[in-house]
Order: C-alpha cells, then sequence, then structure tokens
C-alpha cells in the first residue's frame, strides 16, 4: 500500500465521523465561503471540486449557479456526498490521474485536498489541473499554511504544512500564474493557520466552448 492508499483508507475509517463533523458549509469558516464564492465569479465554464469529501462545497457552488462535479479518492465520501447532495455529480477519481480530458474545465477547486501529498509529489496533481483546465482557467488552492514545508500529526493522517512562496513556485513550476495569495491566522473555529492561492492557467483566455 503506497502513501495515497494509507490516506484513503484513513479518510475511510473516519468518513462518518469527518462528515458529521466538517461536512456542512455551516462548519465553514465565513471569511473561506467569501473567498471561494468570490474566486468562483471568475470561473468561465465547469468547476472541479477536486477531492470534495463530504461533498459540501460542490452542493455550495451548484446552489450559486456553477456547472460543478465533485470528485474524491475515498469512496465513503462520494456515497454520503451522493445521498447528501443528490442534485450533484460526484464520482471516485484520483486528483492524480483525473478523468477529465484536456482544457475541458474553466475552474478546479482544490480546498485543503492536496494537504496529504508529500512535497515531493505535489506536482503531479498541479500538473493534473493544468492539463485539464482551459487557458486562462482558474484554480483556487487551499492549504494549511506555516513559514516552511514541514509534516504534522492531523486528526485523519500526516498532513504538511506550506510555505506560500513554496506553494507558488510549484504553481509556477507547473505553468500556472499566480492571481493572489492569502493566509488567515488560527481562530477558535480554526486552530491551525491557513492560506489559500488562487491561479490562472497560462496562455490567455480560450475561445467559449
Amino acid at each position: 500500500m503506497d502513501r495515497t492508499d494509507d490516506v484513503t483508507a484513513a479518510y475511510g475509517r473516519r468518513a462518518a465521523e469527518y462528515a458529521e463533523l466538517l461536512g456542512s458549509m455551516a462548519s465553514v469558516h465565513p471569511s473561506d465561503e467569501a473567498l471561494v464564492r468570490a474566486w468562483a465569479a471568475t470561473v468561465d465554464g465547469p468547476v472541479l471540486d477536486a477531492g470534495c469529501g463530504p461533498g459540501h462545497w460542490s452542493a455550495h457552488l451548484a446552489a450559486l449557479g456553477h456547472d460543478v462535479r465533485g470528485i474524491d479518492r475515498t469512496p465513503a465520501f462520494v456515497d454520503h456526498a451522493r445521498q447528501a447532495h443528490p442534485g450533484v455529480a460526484f464520482a471516485v477519481a484520483d486528483v492524480d490521474a483525473l478523468p477529465d480530458e484536456p482544457e475541458r474545465l474553466g475552474g478546479v477547486l482544490a480546498w485543503y485536498s492536496l494537504i496529504h501529498h508529500d512535497p515531493d509529489a505535489l506536482g503531479r496533481p498541479l500538473a493534473e489541473f493544468a492539463r485539464v483546465l482551459r487557458p486562462g482557467g482558474q484554480l483556487l488552492v487551499g492549504f494549511f499554511a506555516g513559514e516552511r514545508v514541514e509534516p504534522f500529526d492531523h486528526a485523519v493522517t500526516t498532513a504538511y504544512r506550506w510555505s506560500v512562496g513554496h506553494l507558488v513556485g510549484e504553481l509556477a513550476a507547473a505553468g500556472f500564474e499566480v492571481v493572489a495569495t492569502s493566509t488567515r491566522d488560527a481562530d477558535a473555529q480554526t486552530p491551525r493557520p491557513h492560506g489559500a492561492v488562487s491561479a490562472r492557467r497560462r496562455g490567455g483566455p480560450s475561445a467559449p466552448r
């Protein structure tokens, strides 16, 4: 069993608990909802919620009028998402090997779905995001922020903090132009510092499809 399988198995064992505690928009920090909503308003075309977990972000974006689909490697999450949000499409799939055709999507949301990737493996999903996004397509990555790249004991399995600079460099190497970065200090609702980077796939806007 490789590292990715370990992570999938760990979430599978705690999927019901995770969905109950964190699987609704009521558990989302208000500033995160505002950030994702503003980002999504810039997206032209279908949106992929990559690593959707219980599916609440997918459903929220669909309710805002976006054409969105959620994927996750953990079958228990996908089963929950389908039952909780029957009007949204969900599938079991891997962010390291997306099933989408090249340049099909207008946006990819990767909201804390890459935090368990070893730092030297982060380029794989970012390259996949670049492949499936149209030129000019939008990516938003949410992550645990820190001064350096380092592992920590996440409640489910080992995760990583990234510095904003590290993620910006990874995105540039994968073919993205960074649009904006933000960080949020720990507070009573979220006890760890968080960060987000929005980026645009290089190549300029493509013709509408």
